[in-house]
């Protein structure tokens, strides 16, 4: 007796569609777009031509001539020599010998040429330290590449090639904002050297990686790019390129290579819990190392346009609370006091929308922008300002360190007033002691919408949505004048240890 099963409407059609497939394999008479009665119509896959290579070695017998170990003497802060009951005598012993004594005789005959005016305190001999890193040779007479944290402090600089031959080297310039560097060796010797690559590469891209990771001399390791335009919290700049090829403390300032042997990043950091490498580097990307060193080459250092404003991300709220219709920008939180952004009329609040017709994302496109300038051009700022757009001119300055300065203003005046909807209690600065312009977060719900956007205790309320605001009053009558206009969230602009930014709060409309 036989036993019978019973097939599902499903079972059936997947088996219908197994045998059109195997029909194909076996004869190879249909195609994918060929339509069977019954059976699914299938577009191809994705197909890809390309095998990954065998080896590397071309490319690495090619270009690894180019690429140094770079060689860093670092003079240490001289320290004094306490020898009267100081950090090196903790127990005070030659302070508590007679005076008779024949060490405490020695030590004031010989402690220096002050005998007993200067016994007590000596100038320890100076200390060196040596760092390490890569780098690799751009032309034939010796200029290189490292980075700038590699050289930073340095008294002398010593390359060795990958024969072991040690050459003297110079400091032509250095730029701490992008962690590049230049040196030069001078020499009658002709050096290999290698080019930076005219693209970007792709993501998924071989590269191979060439340094002297933990002093140990050249060594290569390979991977793939990982992702572009990263931005790693390093520089006002970063753009860095991430690869995968192991790279470890050493590794710094040397290069990455493409499969034509050309450079396409300056590995210049990693992503590492333990400082071992995980597989996550980071290289400065070959068009901005070109552009920094020629420049160190030309001038010793990099020249770059000053606006002179603090500005920050435009979020979605942020972007509600100012009527724009998508997040982009960058939102001024400060104009720096005689900055040229102040001297053309930005002020905070404008949201800095394109620089000469060029669109504006965000912050990190805008410094890019910025810094290419010269000093003393003038640029078109479009900004969007009380809901709409308006073009300035600005004449750049030259980037400086910016100065944090803050008007006073007193006024005291009201006790604490409590805003239930965002998580507040406010009061004036004269309450809590201080002096200027806002009035203070004397406490904050934790579970508020304040506390999620990170304001704290201590914190200087200057505006709400653009209204400047020096009492609870103030902030009250800003905040219903947001809720009369319909905003689904109200503006904040927050000055925590002297830096400002904006917050956008969510508006209670029930």
């Amino acid at each position: 007796m036989q036993n019978s099963r019973s097939v599902s409407p499903l079972r059936s059609r997947r088996a219908k569609l197994l045998a059109g497939v195997v029909a194909l394999g076996a004869a190879g008479l249909l195609t994918a777009q060929t339509i069977v009665p019954g059976q699914l119509a299938l577009a191809d896959p994705v197909s890809v031509d390309t095998a990954a290579p065998l080896d590397f070695s071309h490319v690495v017998s090619a270009v690894s001539p180019a690429v140094v170990s770079v060689q860093v003497k670092q003079a240490a802060e001289p320290r004094m020599m306490n020898f009267d009951g100081g950090n090196d005598d903790p127990e005070g012993f030659f302070k508590g010998l007679p005076d008779g004594h024949p060490f405490k005789r020695f030590f004031r005959e010989f402690g220096g040429k002050g005998g007993e005016q200067q016994h007590n305190q000596r100038r320890a001999p100076r200390q060196y330290g040596i760092s390490q890193g890569s780098g690799f040779f751009i032309s034939d007479d010796g200029y290189l590449v490292t980075n700038h944290h590699v050289i930073e402090n340095g008294t002398e600089f010593t390359v060795i090639d990958r024969d072991g031959k040690e050459y003297n080297a110079k400091l032509i310039g250095a730029d701490k904002r992008t962690d590049l560097a230049l040196l030069k060796v001078d020499s009658d010797d002709k050096f290999t050297y290698v080019d930076f690559a005219k693209e970007a590469p792709q993501v998924g891209e071989w590269t191979v990686a060439i340094g002297n990771p933990f002093g140990l001399g050249g060594s290569v390791t390979a991977g793939i790019v990982s992702a572009r335009g990263r931005d790693i919290g390093a520089g006002p700049y970063d753009d860095f390129i991430q690869i995968d090829a192991p790279v470890n403390r050493g590794n710094s300032g040397g290069p990455a290579f493409n499969m034509h042997g050309e450079v396409i990043g300056v590995n210049a950091a990693i992503f590492s819990p333990s400082g071992g490498n995980v597989g996550i580097a980071f290289a400065i990307p070959a068009s901005t190392a070109q552009d920094v060193i020629m420049e160190l080459k030309d001038d010793g250092t990099v020249i770059r346009g000053w606006l002179g404003v603090q500005i920050q991300n435009v979020t979605d709220d942020i972007a509600e609370s100012l009527g724009l219709d998508e997040a982009r920008g960058a939102i001024v939180a400060e104009a720096q006091e005689n900055s040229p952004a102040q001297k053309a009329g930005l002020r905070s609040g404008d949201t800095i929308l394109a620089v000469d017709g060029t669109e504006v994302k965000g912050p990190r496109e805008l410094s890019k922008i910025i810094a290419a300038y010269e000093p003393d051009s003038n640029v078109d700022i479009t900004v969007w300002r009380d809901g709409q757009k308006e073009d300035i001119t600005v004449t750049l300055g030259r980037l400086q360190e910016p100065d944090q300065v803050a008007a006073l203003q007193t006024e005291a005046e009201e006790s604490k007033t409590s805003l239930d909807d965002l998580g507040l209690i406010v009061m004036t600065k004269a309450e809590a002691g201080m002096e200027g312009d806002g009035v203070v977060i004397a406490e904050i719900d934790p579970d508020s919408p304040a506390a999620e956007k990170r304001l704290n205790t201590g914190d200087v309320i200057l505006e709400v949505a653009g209204m400047k605001v020096n009492s609870p009053s103030d902030v009250l009558k800003a905040l219903d004048k947001a809720e009369k206009d319909g905003r689904k969230a109200v503006l904040f602009r927050v000055e925590t240890n002297n830096t400002t930014r904006f917050v956008a709060l969510p508006m209670n409309l029930a």
